[in-house]
């Protein structure tokens, strides 16, 4: 028998199949229906091996068919472009920390373990919270670790969300939680976008195990009740999540000073670059409180002393099935964002306090110049009347699919659309005037043009 074209390491497959008692590989697939089988060879690959060379210039040809974009994407919806240092990607490419797994052995790797101490220092100062881990995937799976860490501490089942959350980290929620019989309970939103403190209050019984809130909002807007929410959800013994844009914490008011429970979020802004929707970085955090920090998802990085009095780093909380928890794990996270972890870390010792806070306030002010431009030209207006940050909901007067369409014709990748007629729009350090000015110009011929018609 011949050996796998792509796979030389399988060796005679007859040795293989005789080993484990089986005719042929069919035999492998029994339990399949016949008639669902498919009859043919699968049309794919060349129908021979490629050489490294034929591989590189067949990658090339399609990256060709890939739309060119003059400027990064105007994209909203929760995940936006930024400039990302050269320093970062160097010193994450290095081979001590690109190379190393997440440690399973505390004290193996001194090096990255400082690395993840750092950062969860740098992100514990931003949030004012105490007690940071060492990193989750996205803000979607920290907001379903939150929930479920509430259920763990109260063992109520019903958790209230905003509808105008992410809709996206609301499905994860709704997906992690569900096999625990755990009820998200839905409140709306007003006319300026924030959250309905009347529904909530309506909703707030005493069998809500905890009250999520998210500032800046999936609109893009500041909830400006977070004080309220927090007091309201004292009153009725719940726990308080909230989630946040890390970058928004330079120009408002961080969790620890609402004296939230759980801060959680997604540190993506801080020096990780768009790519195929991921990867992305998910913030997890507390208050200093036993029943919480005990009940938190992950790992935690510590700074100890050895028999010898020298200082190191170490593991000083993981509670993670692999290590002999089982079932008395608190999370089944496994090899998690450490990398983008340190990217983060070095982002911000490069940036500084100072350096964050001018980024935020040129983020602010660009959004709110493309903002203005449009509104003046009159081709469109903001869907709600309250402040907001990098994202803005814009409605338009003709149909947003149209203005998209145009936009992607010209080389820009407008925002993104929630209705027929409203869209989400990021905009950053990277939207240069001149590229916010001829976005605003595009959208201006196709509103003219229907209106002409």
């Amino acid at each position: 028998m011949e050996m796998h074209p792509w796979l030389p390491n399988l060796g005679d497959l007859r040795e293989m199949l005789k080993e484990i008692g089986v005719k042929d590989v069919e035999e492998l697939f029994s339990d399949i229906p016949k008639e669902i089988v498919l009859k043919r060879e699968l049309n794919v690959g060349y129908g021979r091996p490629l050489s490294e060379y034929e591989i590189a210039r067949r990658l090339e040809e399609l990256s060709e068919m890939n739309a060119k974009l003059l400027y990064p994407p105007f994209l909203g919806g929760g995940v936006c472009p930024h400039y990302v240092p050269y320093a970062v990607k160097m010193i994450i490419s290095r081979s001590e920390f690109y190379t190393a797994y997440t440690p399973y052995q505390p004290e193996a790797n001194q090096g990255l373990l400082q690395a993840l101490f750092e950062y969860q220092s740098y992100m514990a100062e931003l949030l004012q919270m105490e007690v940071v881990n060492s990193s989750l995937y996205d803000w979607g799976g920290a907001l379903a670790e939150a929930i479920l860490m509430v259920n763990r501490i109260n063992g109520k089942k019903k958790v209230i969300v905003p509808t105008n959350a992410n809709p996206n980290h609301l499905k994860v929620a709704e997906t992690w939680v569900k096999g625990k019989g755990i009820e998200l309970v839905k409140v709306k939103y007003n006319e300026e976008g924030k959250i309905d403190v009347e529904d909530l209050e309506k909703k707030l019984t005493d069998d809500i195990g905890a009250v999520y809130l998210q500032t800046p909002n999936f609109f893009g807007v500041f909830e400006t009740e977070v004080e309220g929410v927090v007091e309201l959800a004292r009153k009725k013994g719940a726990l308080t999540i909230m989630g946040v844009n890390p970058l928004a914490l330079a120009l408002i008011k961080p969790p620890g000073e609402y004296n939230v429970d759980i801060a959680i979020g997604d540190a993506q802004e801080l020096g990780i670059p768009l790519s195929m929707g991921g990867p992305s970085l998910g913030v997890f955090a507390t208050r200093w409180d036993a029943k919480l920090v005990r009940q938190m998802p992950g790992r935690i990085v510590g700074l100890t002393k050895d028999s010898f009095g020298k200082e190191g780093f170490t593991l000083i909380l993981q509670t993670r099935e692999q290590f002999a928890r089982r079932e008395k794990a608190t999370s089944n996270i496994t090899t998690n964002e450490a990398l983008m972890a340190i990217a983060v870390a070095v982002y911000l010792s490069l940036l500084g306090r100072n350096g964050l806070k001018e980024l935020a306030e040129e983020v602010y002010l660009r959004s709110h110049y493309a903002t203005k431009l449009v509104e003046s030209r009159g081709i469109g207006k903001r869907k709600f009347l309250g402040d907001f940050f990098e994202e803005v909901t814009l409605t338009f007067p003709v149909e947003y699919q149209r203005i998209h369409e145009k936009l992607l014709k010209a080389g820009l990748h407008g925002g993104l659309g929630i209705d027929d007629y409203s869209a989400v729009f990021c905009f950053t350090e990277v939207h240069p005037k001149k590229a916010i000015d001829l976005l605003v110009e595009k959208v201006e011929e196709v509103v003219k043009n229907v209106e002409a018609s």
